[in-house]
């Protein structure tokens, strides 16, 4: 904790001169002792939470634990002799009890289960991977049976957690009852479609599957198909009844694993009766308890297992949340209140409260459940008066009242039927016991609740982390990412000695006690040892006769460490001890001795805060491992005295000032101190105190007229030029570096005024620029004629000129260097040109601005540029790109500079006339980042400044008018229907074809408004001129499809919509169908293409389109209904399939429901719009007619054949993958998949037993 930890000799001090010892890490640490919870928490090894949740749950099932305490070593063996290969030793038995005894008894916040998983036979492999607790639950008993076979503990997982259910079928006829009986350890429920707990063991136990229509029972009494009825009951209840929650399904659409995060109530206390084959017994063997709760946290692919468990035997310490204490007050202030009123309303409940009254009404029903339609006769029934006289003005209706008392009915048979929930009273019982659930749970708070119940608390254990938790929080698992996953119950008749009650020790065997007490002790002396060490820290001291001051820190007089003592102390001791000790340690010490924490700076040592307190320990006076202090008589260090505190800290400076050679002099007073650096500047170090003024600095540094400047920027940057320094005006030198903002490392410039003269330094305001020698670098100038020969390419590689030049020189002077260089100022005569930097595929970037500096214009010095002809864009001009028709591409470039002020239209004229065109159908495009042509400048009368064109960019010149504001610009092609023997035919050869064998032909373009039906657009689309030709009636005879991606997606429809409310946008392309009569499809109407097989062959006849009312029955039935009365079969006869052209499949679509009682709540069907059909317009559905057609094979021959090019197209990418990655195992490492997340393959959970027969 605090770095070296160092043994205690004497009197809790020791020394050692220079450095001390090793630092000891955390791992020396012991293991904390337990929390104000006392109980024990739970090591993750990386991915055992599950692990952990299942283990605390054992554990406090004190029943399970207790028995397997009683099995000694006689039975089990003993751990010492588990290696010896003849010894029979029940490992996983014996690491279970040792675990348990740690977990009760062991004085340590968190146990390892390191030895239990390593008695598993798991590897880090299965403690990383995190596995389902309910597999895990199932194996760890399967595992414990094996190994406690031939022992009093054999039948131990039998007896405690194993019941039996028995599924019966009942004949209608006969009434024959064929059954079979099943054991389980757990039972695993539905979540999805259901509320809760109960109703799946409604749905589960209660209600029954019939068998009836197409689907029969074969009797084997009657021995012929017959109605029947299938039930299942409950017929031996085990003392644990542990409940699997199905959380996880799998999605057939997505084909992925999915999580049911919904809303799923489970009580604390319920009542089986209703469930079980036998309703005779006692209430009480029927009625259980909530004790655990595992929890999951995450998706169906990873997350984090915590259970909360109920503290049965009382061996945690619980303490109530400030909140529920105030209520718990609150509700006792009440109490005389409620005792007053208690009979008065006991009194009115009996005939007022219809609560009670449809209770005691359900209670006395055999079945357990009424119609709700029969509830309100039995009410007159029992009271004389009808429920809408009497109660519907209060309560509303009587299925509206059942509604919003959900804790006390439970709806069922997709709401005809009610009944109690299981937890009601028996009938003579008048007011039913409302279960836990949302609605209940505000009426009974926590502090209530511990006021009543039998004192036990709840606790949430998550790995390590114990806490308390009430049974309010319960409520927040029913729900959610983070919600309950296993349910664990005991019977109410399950009762707990007195002496078992905040004893940890009972019934624990007296070897694994003395185990526990033994290890407890080696904990104790560890603890006490690491106390004593942790609390020794290291401190150096600086002794001050080795000291002397300078530029306002302290520096050793001597390299040696003799001014430096490291001592080892106890944190816990006072100043007054160690300054003590030190005195002892300076045996010549004179006078006072205080000591001062002192901290290195880059300027020196530095003094902070003295030690005066000598009562304060070292620990609250800030010593910590590590400290410096300073030794010496608190005044001054050598007779200089010594600034203390953060305010004087001195601030470490960088002093330039010009050197005596770049003034072209000798030495002088105050030049050539330091280093002079490549600039020719003299470099110094000097530190000063923050709190000193800048007038104070510039006093030590030279004359009080010299001027004294700050960095502005960096000398040598990118780009070259002077170096520039602001001048501190007056009003600063009374300001301090602290105020200044100066800090360790800044650069000042120190100048005198007649260095001003000199040419190297330009005083501009209170700007200083610099210009050194490192400023002055060159540029390469090389001469590029447009259109070179072979003879004048040689000769231009002999035209390169090396032109000196400064960041600040401008490019016009660079260009009258170059030309001199160059020797062109005669050839050239009278020509423009241009400097042209060039990128690193060849191509020539536009001309620089030659008003500009080297710096503005951001060329680097050392580079290159290049001399073209051409003029030069001036500071009002843009130099563009441009391009005819298409995206530009090497070679095809045209280069035009215009004014910015320029509109668009003039700027498109020019650019015409250049690329000698003609014509008004023309308009200018930009291009996007992936160099295509992207979108039109649409206002023709903004310059090129308002439309953000900017100097360099590239522009497209494109064929066509640009459409008017609100106008759309449409591209139309025209369907030809291969089957249409009409006169149209001739029309469809006359039309250009963009592809062999493709159905469309391209037609023309249509402008038209946003705002006009799709009548319109059709009527505009007949005056095209390639279809002048064609006779269409009217527009209905007219069907246009949206193209995506060149084929067709979806019919446009409703005739007086809108384009824009058809979501058409500038640009699509949409394909026109003629039609031989007139339609109009509604918004629910699909159009599909439906083939009838072929019998006895893999074909098919043409196709047909067929229109079905997808509104009236949108499910695989409906459509299998709308065929069988197309072609007139019954929908038994017909087999349907979806073709997938790009797979060259089938996808059956099949017409199979499922046979489920009248009574349970049948689930919207999906429509085939929906996953996984995604039925749309255009589709092909396959139809078998099963009476002469008997093979339910769908591919054709063409479809074979196109997966097997599929297959082989597949091969081949896996070949070259497997090539490519061969060639650079070395150096690649493993590649992603696509967009999918790559996931761990999973791998089945298994504990090895041994043989013990």
């Amino acid at each position: 904790m605090f770095g070296d930890l160092f043994e205690e000799d004497g009197d809790g001090f020791s020394s050692t001169p220079g450095t001390g010892k090793p630092v000891k890490g955390r791992e020396c640490e012991p293991p904390p002792p337990r929390g104000k919870v006392q109980l024990c928490g739970i090591k993750n090894q990386g991915g055992t939470c599950y692990l952990n949740s299942l283990i605390q749950t054992l554990l406090f099932t004190p029943e399970l634990r207790e028995e397997l305490f009683s099995l000694g070593p006689d039975e089990l063996g003993s751990l010492a002799d588990k290696d010896k290969p003849e010894a029979k030793v029940r490992v996983i038995p014996l690491e279970l009890q040792s675990l348990f005894a740690r977990l009760l008894l062991a004085d340590e916040q968190t146990a390892s289960t390191t030895d239990l998983t390593d008695s598993f036979g798991w590897t880090n492999n299965e403690e990383m991977a995190q596995q389902d607790v309910q597999e895990l639950n199932r194996i760890l008993f399967s595992a414990l049976e094996s190994s406690l076979v031939d022992t009093l503990g054999s039948s131990l997982i039998h007896r405690l957690y194993h019941g039996t259910l028995v599924n019966q079928i009942t004949c209608k006829e006969c009434g024959n009852i064929s059954e079979r009986q099943e054991d389980f350890l757990d039972l695993t429920v539905s979540v999805r479609g259901v509320s809760g707990l109960e109703e799946a063991l409604w749905n589960m136990f209660v209600e029954e599957e019939l068998f009836e229509g197409n689907n029969l029972y074969r009797c084997s009494k009657c021995d012929q198909l017959v109605r029947a009825a299938k039930s299942a009951k409950l017929r031996k209840l085990p003392p644990f009844l542990t409940i699997s929650l199905l959380r996880f399904n799998f999605d057939f659409a997505k084909c992925e694993r999915y999580k049911e995060t919904g809303s799923y109530v489970f009580p604390l206390t319920f009542n089986l009766r209703a469930f079980c084959e036998q309703s005779n017994w006692s209430d009480s063997e029927y009625s259980y308890e909530l004790f655990s709760v595992i929890i999951h946290k995450g998706g169906c692919y990873g997350g984090h297992y915590h259970v909360y468990i109920k503290d049965v035997d009382q061996l945690g310490h619980w303490e109530a949340p400030e909140e529920d204490a105030k209520v718990k007050t609150k509700t006792r202030t009440q109490e005389a209140t409620v005792t007053e009123d208690k009979s008065e309303i006991e009194n009115s409940v009996e005939t007022e409260d219809p609560l009670s009254v449809l209770t005691a009404i359900l209670a006395q029903e055999e079945s357990n459940s009424v119609l709700v339609d029969q509830l309100g006769q039995k009410l007159l029934n029992k009271t004389g008066t009808p429920w809408s006289k009497k109660y519907k003005k209060q309560y509303g209706t009587i299925s509206k009242f059942l509604q919003t008392h959900p804790e006390v009915f439970l709806l069922i048979s997709n709401g005809t039927r009610v009944a109690l929930k299981s937890t009601a009273p028996a009938a003579e019982e008048s007011v039913p016991t409302k279960p836990f659930s949302p609605a209940a749970v505000p009426e009974t708070t926590e502090a209530e609740a511990s006021d009543t119940s039998d004192g036990c608390h709840w606790f949430d254990l998550n790995d390590s982390t114990v806490t308390v938790i009430t049974e309010k929080d319960i409520e927040k698992q029913f729900q959610g990412k983070e919600s309950a996953y296993m349910l664990f119950y005991r019977k109410s008749t399950l009762k707990r000695p007195p002496e078992a009650r905040g004893n940890a020790a009972y019934k624990v065997p007296p070897h694994l006690l003395e185990m526990v007490q033994e290890e407890n002790a080696r904990l104790l002396q560890r603890r006490n040892e690491f106390d004593a060490t942790s609390n020794s820290i290291e401190v150096r001291l600086h002794l001050a006769p080795h000291y002397r001051c300078e530029n306002g820190a302290l520096h050793p007089t001597a390299p040696n460490n003799d001014s430096i003592i490291t001592v080892t102390f106890d944190r816990r001791r006072t100043v007054g001890d160690l300054r003590l000790a030190v005195y002892q340690m300076q045996d010549l010490w004179e006078g006072d001795m205080a000591l001062t924490v002192a901290k290195n700076v880059p300027a020196g040592l530095h003094l902070y805060d003295e030690l005066t307190d000598d009562q304060m320990s070292l620990y609250s006076a800030g010593v910590c491992n590590g400290t410096d202090l300073f030794v010496w008589n608190g005044r001054d260090v050598n007779g200089v005295t010594v600034q203390t505190g953060a305010e004087w800290e001195p601030v470490l400076l960088t002093v330039f000032r010009p050197s005596a050679e770049q003034l072209g002099c000798g030495d002088e007073s105050g030049v050539g101190e330091g280093d002079a650096d490549a600039d020719g500047m003299v470099r110094s170090m000097k530190a000063f105190a923050g709190g000193a003024t800048l007038g104070t600095v510039l006093e030590a540094l030279g004359p009080q007229e010299a001027l004294l400047c700050q960095e502005q920027s960096c000398p040598g940057a990118d780009g070259g030029g002077a170096s520039g320094w602001k001048v501190f005006p007056p009003q600063d030198m009374k300001r301090t570096l602290r105020e200044l903002s100066l800090k360790d490392g800044d650069a000042l410039l120190l100048l005198q005024l007649e260095e001003l003269d000199s040419s190297i330094f330009n005083m501009n305001g209170d700007i200083v620029t610099v210009t050194t020698p490192s400023d002055c670098r060159w540029l390469q100038v090389e001469f590029c004629p447009r259109n070179g020969t072979q003879e004048e390419d040689a000769e231009q590689d002999k035209r390169r000129s090396k032109v000196s030049a400064s960041g600040n020189m401008l490019l016009s002077e660079v260009k009258d260097k170059a030309l001199q260089g160059l020797q062109l100022l005669d050839k050239l005569n009278g020509l423009e040109c241009c400097l042209r930097q060039m990128d690193r595929s060849g191509k020539r970037l536009p001309p620089v601005h030659e008003h500009l500096s080297v710096r503005d214009a951001g060329i680097r010095l050392m580079t290159s540029l290049f001399l073209c002809p051409g003029p030069a864009p001036t500071a009002q001009q843009l130099f563009l790109y441009f391009n005819v028709g298409l995206a530009p591409s090497d070679g095809q470039e045209l280069e035009v500079i215009v004014q910015e002020s320029l509109t668009i239209k003039e700027c498109l004229k020019k650019m015409l006339l250049m690329a000698r065109l003609e014509g008004d159908s023309w308009h200018l495009r930009r291009l996007d980042w992936c160099e295509e042509i992207g979108e039109p400048l649409m206002d023709e009368n903004a310059t090129l400044k308002e439309a953000k064109v900017l100097h360099g960019d590239t522009l497209v010149l494109v064929e066509g008018r640009l459409p008017p504001k609100g106008y759309l610009k449409l591209s139309v092609r025209m369907y030809m229907d291969p089957f249409d023997s009409s006169s149209a035919q001739e029309l469809y050869q006359e039309l250009p074809t963009e592809c062999s064998g493709s159905e469309m032909r391209f037609v023309g373009y249509v402008e038209i408004s946003e705002e006009a039906s799709l009548d319109d657009f059709k009527t505009q689309v007949t005056t095209l001129p390639a279809l002048h030709d064609m006779c269409v009636p009217s527009p209905a005879f007219l069907r246009v499809w949206i193209l995506d991606g060149g084929k067709q997606a979806r019919i446009l429809r409703g005739k007086q919509q809108t384009l824009r409310k058809l979501k058409l946008g500038n640009g699509a392309e949409v394909c026109v169908q003629r039609l031989m009569k007139e339609e109009d499809l509604g918004p629910k109407d699909l159009l599909l293409k439906v083939q009838m097989g072929v019998p006895g062959e893999k074909a098919y006849y043409p196709a047909e389109e067929f229109l079905w009312d997808a509104g009236r029955d949108g499910t695989a039935r409906g459509l299998y209904a709308a065929l069988a009365t197309q072609y007139g079969l019954t929908p038994d006869n017909l087999l349907l399939a979806k073709h997938l052209p790009d797979k060259h499949t089938w996808m059956p679509v099949s017409n199979w429901t499922q046979q489920v009682s009248k009574r349970k709540k049948k689930r919207k069907a999906e429509g085939l719009h929906a996953a996984p059909f995604y039925l749309k317009d255009g589709d092909i559905i396959g139809v078998k007619n099963l009476l002469i057609d008997t093979s339910k094979e769908f591919c054709t021959v063409q479809d074979e054949i196109g997966q097997q090019r599929l297959r082989e197209e597949e091969a081949n990418h896996k070949t070259r993958e497997n090539a490519g990655s061969g060639d650079c195992t070395q150096n690649t490492g493993p590649k992603k998949s696509g967009t999918t997340k790559n996931r761990k393959p999973e791998v089945a959970l298994s504990i090895n037993v041994g043989l013990f027969r």
